[in-house]
């Protein structure tokens, strides 16, 4: 075959499969759809992503765990829940869920790759609502939001899992009122202690995880009404401010003791959002819809922003 003939073939093969991929984009989905549905009736709360481009959240219904593609937004429930809540959670590195447990006053850890459940931790009883969670080095920590403590499940070797929860009385500035107090939760950027935001005082808080003493974050003076959910990026510390449709960008120090607010972000398409994870370039939030009337029907979705 001639030089001239052999470089018309292969444009030609070229045209020809772009031809093939062309139908995908026109009549499917594109790739990482910026929002996408949740079941029906859901009333999601927690967000939790990875490994790799999957989403997992859980129901403050029914306590089930809803699984989605990123890259479709098509998901399952891969979880039955146990009649009790399912709020603020983390995956780690093992392929295991860290599910707070809400008014179950529980936390349980989840398989994420069958849906079981691997453990089960009974926090607390009574007057109680376990709300987030985060994971160190060596622990998952978990807030309750209407008692003053943390629950700590001290992590073995290769992240072996205790038998048993360790309760830590928060101390200091710290001072629980009515409604929700202690929400999200997240390490300081020199991984040192703890940062928790409290939602009925909109106030910023370091903890010191050995003591649980409790110290007010220096924010120049701005607030942080309605705080849910806290996602950590280097020093960039974004906190969820639920009815508000707003997410915070605060720009933190190292250890975490003080910290500004550089910009507020927004969305059209923002329903009362709880908590937010990260994928590539953008933040994913859940519609938790609080101000809605939940039904079996109710629409629910998932909304992402750029970062």
């Amino acid at each position: 075959m001639r030089p001239g003939a052999v470089t018309t073939a292969l444009l030609t093969l070229l045209v020809a499969l772009m031809g093939v991929a062309a139908p995908a984009q026109a009549d499917g989905v594109a790739p990482f759809p910026e929002n996408f549905p949740l079941p029906d009736g859901f009333q999601p709360e927690g967000i939790a992503i990875g490994p790799g481009p999957v989403a997992y959240f859980g129901s403050r219904a029914t306590g089930d765990i809803y699984r989605a593609d990123l890259r479709t937004g098509e998901g399952r429930i891969v979880s039955e829940g146990p009649g009790t809540p399912s709020l603020g959670m983390k995956t780690d590195r093992r392929g295991r869920l860290f599910v707070a447990g809400g008014t179950g006053g529980d936390a349980r850890v989840v398989d994420v790759r069958t849906g079981e459940v691997i453990k089960s931790y009974a926090l607390a009883t009574g007057t109680t609502f376990v709300n987030d969670v985060v994971l160190t080095r060596d622990a998952a920590w978990f807030t309750d939001s209407r008692s003053p403590v943390l629950y700590r499940l001290p992590l073995g070797r290769r992240g072996a899992l205790p038998d048993q929860a360790v309760t830590l009385p928060l101390t200091g500035d710290i001072v629980y009122g009515t409604g929700t107090n202690a929400n999200g939760i997240v390490e300081t950027p020199d991984s040192r202690s703890l940062l928790i935001v409290q939602s009925n005082t909109g106030t910023l808080f370091r903890v010191d995880p050995a003591t649980g003493a409790a110290t007010r974050v220096d924010l120049g003076g701005e607030t942080l009404a309605n705080g849910d959910g806290l996602l950590l990026l280097g020093r960039t510390l974004y906190v969820v401010q639920n009815r508000l449709n707003t997410v915070a960008v605060i720009k933190i120090s190292r250890d975490g003791s003080s910290g500004r607010v550089v910009e507020r972000l927004t969305d059209p398409d923002f329903d009362v959002p709880t908590t937010v994870a990260v994928f590539g370039d953008r933040l994913y939030l859940p519609n938790a819809r609080f101000t809605t009337t939940p039904t079996p029907t109710t629409p629910y979705d998932v909304v992402s922003i750029r970062r």
